[in-house]
């Protein structure tokens, strides 16, 4: 795929006038955005993504349009995984509502800057070194064990990285917000604030989370442009995705089974392309190994397709059960603390019958004895 430098010239320009616009038209402001907010203009970037595909179908062909769109989606269901992380984030350094929206945008600012660094990089490396191939697939294939292997359940606590614990040795920070500032000054001299460490915690797990899918789309296409274009326009319009299913994450129960099929697929494809383009001579002598065809781009992306929907069909029929049982239990309850009622007030009326009788001159049993 030849893709001229004008038309990536267009793309930057492109995906930096909707994050300025982003800016301007949403995050100026500081406001905690609504429902219908959030998911407005996540349709609308969702429908910018899926228009742009459509012109790489138009215009390079289904095979490229295929790998576009495989790789889009598989971007944006990693990034709905990231999206717990985010989560945390958020409540561990307590950022106000009205402020998330910036801290989310400038920090989905700089991983993208830094993300399409790696992107160049194992593009090079790929071009370069064949067996490339063989250690994306690995890495892969460990995150898909690891996915499996944790039983689907997120992590309740966030920790700092090493980033954030070297900026706070090095830069005053100050505890508090100061409305949405990153930068502040204190007698005189600068602190840098929560909000910005806050930004950087976003941007820098980002960067994390580039490790396993960068690999996973370079298993999908080896154009580097579709890897640029599936990355920005996943990350674009991950904000509004936050406000949108933020309440909704803790339903999605089997989302790490679901990646981990995936990742495992696409490590798969990466060892078996690996193969079929050896040059390490203790693999085969050196020679192609080409008894396992490759898989095609129409059949990843069904799989991909196919295992995100069980995977939310699934999530969603077990969180409704999971609901019902909750609701059942005070019902089942009922009957019990019923019962336990009765017999409390059966027995107060004895004790006031009782009372009764004492202060009208009888014992419980009958009459007073005469004086």
């Amino acid at each position: 795929m030849d893709v001229p430098f004008w038309i990536w010239a267009l793309t930057i320009a492109a995906i930096l006038a909707m994050i300025a616009f982003d800016f301007v038209g949403h995050v100026r402001t500081p406001h905690a955005p609504t429902l219908r907010e959030s998911a407005t203009w996540s349709a609308v970037y969702v429908g910018l993504a899926v228009l742009f595909g459509l012109g790489v179908l138009w215009f390079a062909g289904p095979e490229y349009g295929g790998e576009y769109f495989a790789g889009y989606i598989t971007e944006k269901s990693l990034s709905v995984d990231n999206l717990f992380v985010f989560v945390l984030i958020m409540a561990s350094f307590a950022v106000p509502r009205e402020l998330q929206q910036k801290v989310l945008l400038f920090g989905i600012a700089f991983a993208l800057v830094l993300r399409t660094v790696f992107i160049l990089v194992g593009a090079a490396a790929i071009e370069n070194f064949s067996w490339v191939f063989y250690l994306f697939g690995a890495i892969l294939l460990y995150t898909a064990y690891m996915q499996a292997t944790s039983g689907g359940k997120p992590e309740d606590h966030y920790e700092e990285n090493g980033i954030l614990r070297l900026v706070r040795r090095i830069v005053p920070t100050t505890q508090d917000y100061h409305s949405d500032r990153l930068v502040t000054r204190i007698l005189g001299k600068r602190h840098i604030t929560p909000l910005m460490i806050a930004l950087l915690a976003i941007g820098s797990a980002d960067v994390l989370f580039a490790v396993d899918s960068i690999p996973a789309i370079f298993g999908l296409t080896q154009e580097t442009y579709l890897v640029f274009a599936a990355n920005a326009f996943s990350l674009l319009g991950l904000r509004q995705l936050f406000f949108l299913i933020d309440g909704l994450l803790d339903r999605l129960v089997y989302l790490a089974y679901g990646l981990a099929v995936i990742l495992g697929f696409i490590g798969a494809k990466l060892v078996i392309h690996a193969l079929h383009t050896n040059e390490l001579s203790f693999i085969n002598g050196g020679e192609h190994v080409t008894v396992v065809p490759e898989i095609p781009t129409w059949l990843s992306l069904a799989v991909i397709l196919v295992t995100l929907l069980v995977t939310t069909v699934a999530s969603l029929a077990r969180s409704r059960r999971d609901e019902r049982a909750a609701a059942a239990v005070p019902t089942a309850a009922e009957p019990a603390s019923a019962g336990t009622t009765a017999a409390v007030a059966v027995e107060a009326g004895e004790r006031s019958g009782a009372a009764h009788a004492t202060s009208s001159g009888r014992g419980p049993d009958g009459p007073a004895p005469a004086s």
